[in-house]
């Protein structure tokens, strides 16, 4: 198969996805059918069909609806980079190209067409699209293609394609458990064959073995160098053996939740459960380390990867069904010349494996690899992975810190080296600082029936919106809890701009738009505009250097709060960026919005522009300090699906007294507004420990509330917190108690206070 991109699989479905602008080459056999699947819709792909001789057979196709054209030229000129490798690869002439335009223009979001395979071919599927300009709304989305096999593969033959050359491949068998070798500085990447499989894993350093010294990967030392206390789920960053030596680095995981570091399983285990002689990992660990001297072991401690643990209140320790699909993995990267061994485990007594156990593959590559840090970034759990992704201005931010965090599938700075959080901060306050925001998700909503989807999808009352505005609302479901809070951009009429925290409320809002059948279309563009907050009393006069306007569009200089204007930077045939004077610090501030191909330009051009000012970047970790005290909301934190606008404290997203039309949530927040349960309020806290988030909040004995958020403000020189509490005891002026520990043992004393608290009245953000 000459793949630009591996299948994932659901049972015998092999699933492949490309966006516009990508193209992927398939082998298909006589009696195979294939969907095509256009997912959010309007994304034109087209199909070209040849034989073994690279002859096109287009027409031997047997569609089961027809597509929109039979046959339409194709252009070398259009073809994509991707498209011309397949080509290329394949010896095909780019001349003389047609294919088949599988949708029609404005198709409708999971549009599809299929087709049955009568000969043996090969399929090239080509998804138009490229670069969106900001102000336009073209965004190139997803389109899936699922193959159906006459003859599919056995589950144990599949494998993801190699992530490099490959310098040996060993097979573990399943109930086995394999030792070998790796040098300083290459890759070990452990795989799940068919998913749903345990695998534990031992190293020990080749010197040590040589001095007769057998010292083990270990979990406590492990635990205490990463600052854990108790063991939990996922992979620590490094792992060590009992002389404080990292041997390992985990580079990638596509699972992110394994065993909380616990024993291989041993014939202990499987006597007690009345399965006495079970072939046990334990006693296959000592017939493979044998091989290089290693002293047979009653129990081995391992890190137990795609071992689904976890640990109750009570402390005790649970398992269930792994996590891990077929294709998940963990790349570590030795970090010395070690003997390894890794296991397939043999339980088949417990749902460990889904009581079916199966094999476990094992790669190594080479040490001139240089494989960028990811984890598997899930929106849902039946999406298709993605691996965290590096926003646009990365390669600015990456050359000022080494300290990212993984953010909504991206890498997102904590802090800057030589700079921390208090400075980045005090820089925001008090001069101007520049953000990467650009993991948030945008949405472009278009077509005659914008308008009444937005109105309908959210709280604000948007017919109100003129074009140029924006406005911060609410999105929620049915019965008033929310999906997601986020401002919304009206671009034209019948075109708007919905940018959130999450990618429910792209879902959302093509649920809403088919079953109210409206002529709308919604396509994500996240990965076509990324965005850089400048935020600070010195940002208006930052951006007004280097904002270039059209004369008919709002400059820098008379944009006003809430409102958005479309510009270059570099003049009049610069890099094209809208701004908004929006933030997330409670200062005047503004977002800059651009391509990823010019965020590297566009950063070095805010930051020359703030020279005069200090600028600085600035880390999430210092972003949330100004957010709470500002009183803004997050996701996770002060809402979540079970909380409604009124107890995140955004009750003035919610119009109805003024809003007279029917919105999602309409008649539940009624009832909730009439009677309302609980509240967020602020807290001022007598002592100097900083209360943590779901910390209780208690009066006596009676917990009345739940902490949100805590920080210790640098300007107000207090601790203070946002806090869930009973509408009862919200009053301005309640003594309350922080619980710490058990929630009793230790009480931190504090007091309802006004919020936000800092400029309460916004007057900052108006200047």
């Amino acid at each position: 198969m000459s793949n630009i991109q591996s299948a994932s699989y659901a049972g015998d479905i092999e699933t492949y996805q490309i966006y516009g602008g990508q193209a992927v080459s398939i082998e298909l056999q006589h009696g195979d059918s294939v969907e095509i699947v256009d997912v959010e819709g309007d994304q034109q792909c087209n199909l070209l069909a040849f034989d073994s001789k690279g002859s096109m057979i287009n027409n031997s196709l047997e569609w089961n609806s027809k597509p929109s054209s039979a046959s339409t030229e194709i252009v070398s000129a259009d073809c994509s980079d991707m498209l011309k490798a397949i080509l290329s690869h394949n010896k095909i002439n780019t001349n003389k190209l047609s294919g088949i335009e599988l949708f029609k223009d404005k198709s409708r979001a999971d549009s599809r067409q299929s087709f049955v395979i009568d000969k043996d071919a090969w399929c090239v599927f080509d998804a138009k699209g490229g670069p969106m300009i900001v102000d336009e709304q073209d965004s190139p989305t997803e389109i899936l293609i699922n193959v159906s096999r006459a003859n599919p593969t056995k589950p144990s033959e599949r494998l993801p394609e190699p992530l490099a050359k490959t310098k040996k491949e060993i097979r573990v068998k399943n109930s086995s458990a394999m030792a070998y070798k790796v040098k300083a500085g290459e890759y070990i990447q452990i795989i799940d064959v068919e998913g749903h499989q345990c695998s534990d894993f031992q190293a020990f350093l080749v010197e040590d073995l040589k001095n007769n010294r057998e010292l083990n990967l270990d979990p406590t030392v492990t635990r205490s160098h990463m600052l854990k206390s108790y063991p939990e789920p996922g992979c620590h960053d490094k792992f060590y053996n009992q002389n404080s030596v990292p041997l390992v680095e985990v580079v990638r995981d596509t699972v992110c939740r394994h065993d909380t570091f616990g024993l291989a399983c041993n014939a202990k285990y499987y006597d007690d459960r009345g399965f006495p002689g079970h072939i046990n990992c334990n006693d296959n660990f000592n017939k493979s380390l044998a091989e290089y001297g290693i002293a047979p072991r009653k129990n081995w401690v391992a890190v137990n990867l795609f071992f689904n643990t976890a640990i109750e209140e009570c402390h005790a320790l649970t398992a269930d069904v792994s996590w891990s699909r077929p294709g998940d993995y963990v790349l570590f990267k030795a970090l010395d010349d070690l003997v390894c061994v890794s296991s397939a485990c043999p339980d088949d007594t417990s749902s460990a494996n889904n009581w079916n156990p199966t094999d476990i593959h094992v790669r190594i590559y080479d040490n001139s690899n240089n494989f960028s840090p990811a984890t598997a970034f899930r929106p849902d759990p039946k999406s298709i992975p993605t691996m965290t992704k590096e926003t646009g201005f990365h390669k600015n931010t990456s050359k000022l810190t080494k300290n990212f965090d993984n953010y909504n599938g991206y890498w997102l700075p904590l802090d800057y080296t030589n700079l921390g959080a208090i400075k980045e901060y005090w820089q925001c306050r008090e001069g101007v600082a520049m953000i990467d925001l650009a993991p948030l998700r945008k949405f472009e909503v278009y077509g005659q029936d914008a308008e009444a989807l937005m109105q309908y999808a959210i709280t604000r009352d948007v017919r109100k919106l003129a074009v140029g505005q924006v406005v911060y609302s609410a999105m929620c479901y049915e019965n008033g809890c929310m999906v997601d809070d986020g401002t919304l951009y009206r671009l034209c009429e019948n075109n708007f701009r919905w940018i959130g925290g999450s990618d429910d409320g792209g879902k959302l809002l093509r649920k809403i738009a088919k079953d109210r059948n409206l002529d709308v279309w919604i396509k994500s563009s996240t990965d076509q505009l990324h965005n850089v907050a400048v935020q600070g009393p010195k940002s208006r006069e930052t951006l007004a250097k280097i904002i270039w306007t059209p004369r008919l569009q709002p400059d820098v200089d008379d944009l006003k709060w809430f409102r958005f204007t479309i510009g270059r930077i570099g003049g009049e045939f610069g890099i094209p960026v809208m701004v908004s004077r929006t933030g997330y610090s409670g200062e005047l501030g503004y977002e800059v919005f651009a391509h990823p191909n010019d965020c590297e330009a566009v950063w070095d051009a805010i930051a020359e522009a703030g020279k005069e000012f200090n600028i600085c970047p600035l880390g999430l970790n210092a972003l949330d300090m100004l957010r709470i005290e500002s009183g803004l909301i997050f996701a996770g934190y002060e809402f979540c699906d079970q909380t409604d606008p009124f107890e995140a404290g955004i009750s003035f997203t919610v119009p109805l007294e003024t809003k007279d039309e029917d919105f999602s949530g309409k008649e539940s927040l009624i009832l909730r507004k009439k009677s309302p349960q609980r509240v967020l309020v602020g807290l001022e806290l007598e002592s100097n420990e900083v209360a943590l988030h779901e910390d209780g909040v208690f009066i006596g004995k009676q917990q009345v509330g739940i902490i949100t958020s805590a920080t210790r403000s640098p300007i107000l020189k207090k601790n203070i917190a946002l806090c869930r509490i009973s509408v009862k005891e919200s009053e301005i002026g309640t003594e309350v108690e922080v619980g710490k520990l058990d929630g009793h043992q230790k009480r931190l004393a504090a007091t309802v206070v006004r919020f936000p608290f800092y400029d309460p009245e916004k007057t900052r953000v108006r200047m």
